[in-house]
C-alpha cells in the first residue's frame, strides 16, 4: 500500500522504485537488524523533509547559473554531526554561508545561489571498509547516518535506527535554515538551500515522493543532492535514482573521469538539456585538472548540455601531515580552483563557482592564512572526517580565485 502525505496541499505518493535491484557501491550492512523493515517504514510514512516548490527555486536559481547569469557557492561540513542540529550552531552555519556568498557577489557582480552541506550530510563514502585508531584496527566511521565517530567496536557497527535519528536532526536543521528565509523573492532566489550528497540508498528512497497532480518524483530529503565520485557508476543504483528524479542533481567528476563517461551521464541525468538541471562538480587535484578538465568540457559542450560547473578544489588535494592528521594546503585549493576558472574560460564556459567544506568556526584543519604551518593543525582539529577551511581561509580562497 503506497504511503501518502501532505505538504503545502499537495498530495505525494512513495515512488516505487526499480533501482533498488541495481548494484550499489558505499551501503551499510544493516539489513539483519531485527527492526530494519519496522525502521523503513517509519521514514517512508515520514513527512517530506523539504517542498517541491523549494526544489523548483533552488532549481530556477541554478538555470540562471547554468545560462552564465549567475554564480553558485555549495559549503559546509565535511560530515554534520547530530549533536549539531541545534537552531544556535545552524544560525552561525547560515550566517557564513551568506558571508562568504557576499564576498562572490562582491567579486564577481553576479547574483550567487547559495547551498549549505546540511540538513542531511551525516553519511560519508569511505576508501577503505576498516581503519587503525588508537593502534586497533576497526570499521571505519561513515558518518553518524550508519555508525558512531566513537573508537569501539559496538560503535562502529551499522545501526539502521540512526536513519531515524538522521531524518529528526535534518527536520530540525530545515526549520532553522527557513527562519533565515526573509519570504520576499529576492531573498528566496539566492536561498540559503541545502544540499548532501545522496550516499545511503536505504535512507533515499524513503523518502521520495510522488507529486499526485504532476507524476514528477523528488527526493525530499533535501532540495540538491549529489552523487559523489565513487558511486557515478553508469549501471548502478545511484546514477537510476537520480536519473528518476525531478531535483536539481550534482555529480562529482574526478581525474579517472573520460569524456565519453560524463557525457553518457549528461544524456541520463540531463535527457531534455534542462538548463539547471544538472551541476558537474570538477575534483580532480591541482596537477590532474590541467589534463583531464579541458576535453570533458568539450565533449559535454559539443553535446548540447547546459550543465552549471561549479570547483570542489578540496578532495583532490588532501594529504597526510607529519604528525598524522589529514590536512589541505590552502595554496593548493587556489591553485586546482583557478585552473579550473581559467580552463573553463578558455574553453567558452561559464565557471560558476566553488564547492567548499568549510567550518562555521576558526578550527585549524587546513595549512594556511590564519594557520601558518602543520604545528598549528592541533589547536582547533575538530572534524568528523576530512578537514576544513575555516571562514577567513574561505573568504581568502574568494579573493584569489574571482
Amino acid at each position: 500500500m503506497p504511503q501518502t502525505v501532505k505538504l503545502n496541499e499537495f498530495t505525494f505518493t512513495r515512488a516505487s522504485a526499480p533501482w533498488t535491484t541495481l548494484p550499489a557501491q558505499q551501503q551499510p550492512h544493516w539489513h539483519d537488524h531485527p527492526d530494519y523493515d519496522l525502521i523503513e517504514a517509519e521514514l517512508s510514512g515520514a513527512l517530506p523533509l523539504v517542498a517541491h516548490s523549494e526544489i523548483r527555486e533552488a532549481k530556477r536559481a541554478l538555470g540562471l547559473a547554468a545560462l552564465g547569469e549567475a554564480r553558485v557557492l555549495q559549503l559546509g561540513d565535511c560530515a554534520e554531526s547530530f549533536s549539531d542540529a541545534d537552531p544556535l550552531t545552524t544560525s552561525r552555519k547560515v550566517r557564513n554561508v551568506a558571508r562568504i556568498a557576499s564576498r562572490l557577489a562582491d567579486r564577481t557582480g553576479q547574483q550567487v545561489a547559495r547551498f549549505g552541506r546540511m540538513a542531511g550530510q551525516y553519511a560519508k563514502p569511505r576508501s577503505s571498509n576498516f581503519e587503525t585508531v588508537g593502534g586497533i584496527e576497526l570499521p571505519s566511521f561513515r558518518g553518524e547516518l550508519v555508525n558512531s565517530f566513537e573508537a569501539e567496536l559496538s560503535a562502529r557497527r551499522h545501526d539502521p535506527e540512526r536513519m531515524l535519528q538522521a531524518y529528526d536532526a535534518s527536520a530540525a536543521v530545515i526549520r532553522e535554515v527557513r527562519a533565515h528565509w526573509t519570504g520576499s523573492a529576492e531573498e528566496l532566489d539566492g536561498g540559503p538551500w541545502v544540499a548532501h550528497e545522496a550516499l545511503v540508498l536505504d535512507y533515499e528512497n524513503a523518502l521520495i515522493r510522488t507529486d499526485d497532480r504532476t507524476g514528477e518524483q523528488f527526493l525530499t530529503s533535501t532540495h540538491f543532492p549529489w552523487i559523489g565520485e565513487r558511486t557515478r557508476q553508469l549501471d548502478h543504483a545511484h546514477v537510476s535514482m537520480f536519473a528518476a528524479i525531478a531535483n536539481p542533481i550534482g555529480v562529482k567528476v574526478g581525474p579517472t573521469a573520460d569524456p565519453e563517461t560524463v557525457v553518457r551521464l549528461c544524456q541520463l541525468l540531463d535527457p531534455h538539456h534542462t538548463p539547471g538541471r544538472l551541476t558537474l562538480i570538477v575534483r580532480m587535484g591541482r596537477e590532474d585538472i590541467h589534463v583531464a578538465l579541458a576535453p570533458i568540457v568539450r565533449a559535454v559542450r559539443r553535446a548540447g548540455h547546459p550543465v552549471v560547473w561549479i570547483s570542489d578544489p578540496m578532495h583532490g588535494n588532501t594529504v597526510k601531515a607529519e604528525c598524522g592528521q589529514k590536512t589541505r594546503f590552502v595554496t593548493h585549493i587556489i591553485e586546482e580552483a583557478t585552473a579550473f576558472r581559467h580552463i573553463l574560460e578558455t574553453e567558452g564556459a561559464h565557471p560558476a563557482g566553488l564547492h567548499l567544506e568549510v567550518a562555521a568556526s576558526d578550527v585549524t584543519e587546513c595549512v594556511g592564512g590564519t594557520v601558518p604551518d602543520e604545528s598549528a593543525l592541533s589547536e582547533r582539529y575538530e572534524t568528523l572526517c576530512d578537514p576544513r577551511l575555516n571562514p577567513d581561509q574561505a573568504l581568502g580562497v574568494i579573493d584569489s580565485v574571482f
